[in-house]
Order: C-alpha cells, then structure tokens, then sequence
C-alpha cells in the first residue's frame, strides 16, 4: 500500500466526463450527479455542472496545467474553426484524472436546425451585398449622397474657413460619398478636343493648393478646376477673411491667394499624374482611336490649373509664365485669372493693352514647350464680373484677335467657349447660363451650402430642363436665346 503522502500528484483537467460505469441521479438543478459523489447534504464542496456542456463538471486545476490545456485548447479551435472543439483535450486530462478506461467523450455537434439558420444568414448577407452592389447601385448611391446632407448643419456651425478646410481634408483622404451612376447621355458635350460627362464644374478657389482633385471628380464634377497657383507660397489676406451672409446663400471671399506655391503643388499633380500613367498602362482595354480624348490627366474628369501672381510681383507676365511652364504639363486647361479684387494691381491687367500683351507672353511661353500629339491645354482669361460694357467689348476683342481659347465670367455671351461662373445653385439656374451663351458652369457658393448632395441634384435638374425644352444635348442649348 502507498502512502498517501508519497503519491505522485495526477494531471487534472479542466473539465471531466462521468465513465460509463458511474450511476447517475436527479439533481435539484436537472442535471445528473455520479451515484460516487457525495450526498448533496454532506458538507464537501461539489464542483458546479457546466452551464453549457451538462455532460461536464468542473475540476481544480493547478495553473500550469491550466495553461497547457488552454494553448492546447486554442490550438485545436483555430485549426478547425469552432471555439467549442475543446472536448478532446479536455476529455484526454479528464480520464486520467478520473482514472477511468473509457475513450472521451465527444461533444455533439450543433443541431441541424443551427447550421441551416447558420447558412441562411451568411447567404441573406451575401445576396443582400450583391443586391446593394449590382442591381440597386443607382438607389444606394442616392442614399448616401443624400446621408451627406445630415452634416451641413455642423458645418455651419463652424467657422467659415475652418469649415472649408475640413470639407478639403475630407475630400483628400476619400471621406466623400463616390458617383457611380453614370450621367445622363444628354449632359455629355465636347469642348478643346476633350469630353465632358457633364458640364458641372467646381469653380477654383475652393481647392487651391490641388489636394483633393480625385475625392472632387469622384464625386461626379464633370472638372475641377485648382487654384489659383502663385509661384511663390503666401499667405494671403489676414483672418478672418471669408464670411457667410446665410439670409442670402452667399459667401464673401477675401482670402487675397493664399497658395502654397507652385513647387508644392506641381509635386501633388505630378504624383496623380503618374498615377493615371500607370493605370492606363496596366489596364486591359485598348486605347480609343477617337480624336475626342476621354477623360482627363487627373482621371475620368477634366482638371483646370488656374494660375495667379505673387501680391509683392511686380512682373505680373513673369508670374503667369513661371506658373504655365511648372503646371500646365498636368492641365487639361490653364485660366490666367485676372479678376481677383483681393491682389493690388490686378486688375488693371483688364485693360485692352495690357491685356493683350499678357495673354501673348503666356501663350509663346505655352507654345515653346514640346507637347504630344494631344498639343498644349487650352488656354482661357478669368475677368471680373462688374466690368463696364466697354472693358467686355476690349477683352472680347483681345480674345477673338488673340484667338483664346475661351472664357470664365459670371454673364455674358460670345463666339469662344464660356465658362459660366457663380449664381448657380440649381439646375435651373444652370439652364439659364447654358442658354445665354456658357458651355461650361461652375459651381461653388452653392457647394459650400449644400454639400455634395448639391452635384447629383443640379446635374437631374439640368437634364430635365434640356428633356423638357427639346434639346438632345447641352451643346444645342448653348446660347438659345441669342439665336
């Protein structure tokens, strides 16, 4: 006989299975209790049923042997993909403990009710993603653009240009809804040799240093135009300089180019640039012999380089050169923008003369540089909205002599592409530009209000309004009432 005292301490488990040759009775919580346990009025301590597994009692275990049972526990859960595949481990310390001869007890598998309930609610989350993807993309789209509308109340509680910053930040990291219904055939035209989905532009001034042009056009802008650049980084006017006058859905903008300068921004577009190189390149689909070009060098939408001076330049041509040999290798179009009130000097470039000699040492400088088959961007004027009628017929006939490529300004008709710019917060309002002479409209005031909501909302409207009055596309519309 062995002295207790001498023995060897046997392994323990943390949980162990009854042996078949143990009788069983009722217990007072429905579980059964082995006939060699003690009575339930004895005074030793019962180790408890297992709440899940009622096969199982629980057993003091020494916390090496803990340990060893649980790394072998997770072990075989891992492998094979269920957190209760525990019973072999168990089982194997549980029949030495007890001493007993019989083979573990397996745990049951999970009824077959359960697995079908299982099944049929990963394939109800499958199929209920394909839907959502595939057949109801136009609708969810929808829904989340119109989600967007949840938070211009928070914006205007901030403060203008903070606020402004916010909505460019969240454009950069891709914190904006993404159109992924195509446009409707009749908004599609083509200006400079180049296609347009749409004639929905954003205006510059609200991406000046071009860090979110691929969140903007994601969004369904038919261009985005940057801006405006100067070629050194200044600061511009002091804050606060941009204020909302909400009775009036307007926004004074005193902001006096504030850039980051040429070198930075020339860096950010050269890197979307190549990114759109190597994705032509890896793409499967063959180049279109078309001699429209599709898209644009920032992406499937048309990207505007507005170009500014330096507040203290006193060589205005020199500034606007520097700006087109450094940016206009990743413009699809340039704007010389001349209409700032904010620059001293600037707009006295208005003038026919000064004018005149400005738009030609931009275009030599343009037109010196080597261009491939597709030729230098186009090359537009950017004017102020209150010039008197005589300032519109001198710049109208610089750009006629000049042979300019077109346009930006507020209200206006010509015989060069037009760029509508400002008061426009609806399709409608957009209608009424397009009839009166522009090809192209931009928005901004109108974004900064109402979010991109605002983008599928004008470009449905604007559709209407051409369905209702006939026209089968923009481009028959530009300028109907001067015909």
């Amino acid at each position: 006989m062995v002295d207790p005292r001498h023995q060897q301490p046997q392994p323990q488990a943390l949980f162990s299975l009854p042996t078949p040759t143990q009788t069983r009775r009722p217990s007072i919580h429905g579980h059964s209790a082995a006939a060699d346990s003690p009575p339930f009025h004895s005074r030793a301590v019962r180790p408890p049923p297992h709440r899940f597994l009622p096969g199982l009692r629980v057993v003091p275990m020494s916390s090496s042997a803990v340990a060893r049972v649980w790394r072998r526990s997770l072990h075989d859960g891992l492998l094979r993909g269920s957190p209760w595949r525990v019973a072999p481990a168990t089982a194997r310390s549980a029949s030495t403990a007890a001493g007993a001869t019989a083979g573990p007890k397996k745990v049951p598998p999970h009824p077959r009710k359960g697995r079908l309930l299982t099944g049929a609610m990963i394939g109800l989350a499958i199929a209920g993603g394909a839907y959502v993807s595939t057949a109801d993309e136009a609708k969810f789209c929808g829904w989340i653009f119109k989600f967007t509308q949840l938070g211009n109340p928070l914006f205007a509680l901030l403060d203008a240009e903070f606020a402004h910053r916010l909505a460019v930040t969240a454009a950069a990291h891709g914190f904006v809804p993404r159109e992924k219904r195509p446009d409707p055939s009749v908004l599609g035209l083509e200006v400079w040799g180049r296609k347009f989905t749409n004639p929905i532009g954003l205006a510059a001034g609200f991406d000046k240093n071009a860090e979110a042009v691929e969140g903007l056009l994601g969004m369904g802008f038919g261009f985005v135009e940057v801006g405006s650049v100067t070629p050194l980084p200044q600061e511009g006017n002091p804050k606060p300089r941009i204020f909302r006058l909400r009775d009036h859905g307007a926004v004074i903008n005193r902001c006096g180019f504030n850039s980051e300068g040429i070198v930075v921004v020339a860096k950010r577009l050269g890197a979307q640039h190549g990114k759109r190189k190597m994705e032509e390149t890896s793409s499967s689909v063959s180049p279109s012999t078309n001699d429209v070009k599709q898209g644009g060098k920032a992406g499937p939408g048309i990207l505007g380089v507005n170009l500014g001076k330096n507040k203290t330049s006193e060589d205005a041509s020199a500034d606007y050169v520097q700006g087109v040999h450094t940016l206009s290798q990743y413009a699809d179009y340039l704007v010389i923008n001349i209409s700032s009130p904010n620059t001293p000097g600037l707009r006295k470039l208005q003038g026919r003369q000064q004018l005149k000699d400005l738009v030609k040492k931009v275009q030599a400088a343009r037109d010196e540089m080597q261009w491939a088959e597709d030729g230098p961007p186009p090359l537009l004027v950017k004017i102020a909205p209150d010039l008197s009628k005589q300032d519109l017929e001198d710049i109208a006939a610089v750009a006629l002599a000049l042979k300019l490529d077109g346009l930006i300004i507020s209200n206006t008709t010509g015989k060069i592409p037009l760029i509508g710019c400002g008061g426009v917060s609806s399709g409608e309002d957009a209608y009424k530009k397009i009839r009166s002479g522009a090809t192209l409209v931009q928005l901004y005031t109108a974004f900064a209000y109402g979010g991109p909501a605002i983008i599928p909302s004008v470009k449905a409207e604007l559709a209407e309004c051409l369905e209702r009055d006939g026209f089968k596309s923009v481009q028959e519309a530009v300028g109907a009432d001067f015909r």
